[in-house]
């Protein structure tokens, strides 16, 4: 079985260091906000080209939390992609704020910033761009749109570890990022964890504070908090493994650069990338009109895939107020999308093979198993 993504061998790479680490931590006797935190947050901040980085429990309170700080009124409107992850959306619902959701470009499947200014109200208090799959959103105009309406830009970069646009990293190119170390993304630590990055240095104290039941001192509580601080251990295995998102990053690259040139079949339509530096791979996404019929044809080779992600927020039940609304664009890209195998630690055999049986599907042969059976 080829592995959609084999945690187990990309964590074994960095056992040594983790191993080191974890008995730092326990020989150190401290647990919750300490030493390893600073540490990480601190390299963290250096690799995002920031001087600010604040560990947190998760990407969601990570954004969450960024919100929160800056206390817009309830109803205050948050622009963000129709077709994102449902935490970015959780995180402005959650802080009373509506999110006014927007459609992607069906090339790079980000946030199309063509589209932004149609939806931009007096109510409008920020725009929230998600560097989906890895890819970095074009953020000239959304920049441009930011100062033009006197608007805060949120990063959503639970996708984007280490990820590009011109020169700066994703974490550098808003007011605040927000961050997911959930085992899978391409930072992963061995649990729970996220951290938020920004310029801002009253913000970084507020944030430092809301994370901390609202406290810069123990006991002394400025404001209504939360708790949701990256333990020491989760911190001192994000550092071991901060060293090699690069290189990570690289072997992704060449793994989709691989495949967009391997990959060659008429019901496959292919990644756009728009910087193929810049581009950290977190998922390689394809589409197809026949997805349940390649999803079995790769289950009968052994092939382990994907969908990011089947059900578009707007059709969820969590948001049934939205139901019947429509993104034709999102939900095209929702019903088609099928994410292949990519990992740093897959085999260059298996790189081929995922391409090769990517290549011999064909709908005749799906019509033929299924009748066979």
């Amino acid at each position: 079985m080829i592995k959609f993504l084999d945690l187990q061998a990309i964590n074994e790479q960095y056992r040594a260091g983790i191993d080191q680490s974890i008995r730092r931590v326990l020989d150190s006797g401290w647990y919750i906000l300490g030493q390893e935190n600073e540490a990480f947050c601190q390299h963290f901040a250096e690799y995002c080209g920031v001087p600010y980085a604040v560990g947190v429990a998760n990407g969601l309170d990570a954004l969450r939390l960024i919100i929160q700080a800056y206390e817009w009124d309830a109803g205050d409107e948050i622009i963000v992609p129709a077709n994102t992850y449902i935490a970015s959306i959780l995180a402005i619902s959650q802080n009373g704020c509506t999110p006014v959701l927007v459609e992607p470009d069906i090339q790079t499947y980000t946030l199309d910033p063509h589209k932004v200014e149609a939806h931009i109200t007096s109510r409008t208090k920020a725009i929230m761009v998600v560097h989906l799959y890895g890819q970095v959103v074009d953020m000239e105009p959304i920049w441009a749109l930011a100062e033009k309406y006197d608007l805060k830009i949120i990063e959503d970069g639970a996708q984007a570890h280490g990820a590009f646009y011109q020169g700066r990293r994703v974490g550098n190119l808003g007011d605040a990022a927000g961050f997911s170390f959930y085992p899978g993304k391409n930072l992963g630590c061995l649990g729970d964890g996220g951290a938020i990055t920004t310029g801002d240095g009253a913000l970084y104290q507020k944030l430092k504070a809301l994370a901390n039941y609202g406290s810069h001192k123990k006991y002394e509580n400025i404001f209504k908090g939360h708790n949701s601080r990256l333990d020491e251990i989760q911190a001192a295995i994000l550092d071991v493994k901060l060293k090699g998102l690069d290189a990570d990053n690289q072997r992704r690259r060449e793994i989709a650069a691989y495949y967009l040139t391997a990959i060659d079949n008429p019901h496959i339509t292919l990644p756009t990338v728009r910087d193929e530096h810049g581009h950290v791979w977190h998922v390689f996404v394809i589409r197809t009109d026949h997805r349940d019929a390649l999803m079995d044809h790769m289950n009968r080779h052994n092939i382990q895939t994907l969908i990011h992600y089947p059900i578009p927020p707007h059709k969820q039940g969590a948001y049934q107020e939205w139901n019947h609304l429509s993104f034709p664009i999102t939900e095209d890209i929702h019903h088609t999308v099928l994410s292949l195998p990519i990992s740093p630690v897959m085999r260059q055999a298996d790189v081929v093979r995922v391409a090769d049986v990517v290549n011999h599907f064909s709908l005749q042969k799906s019509v033929a198993v299924g009748m066979a059976m």
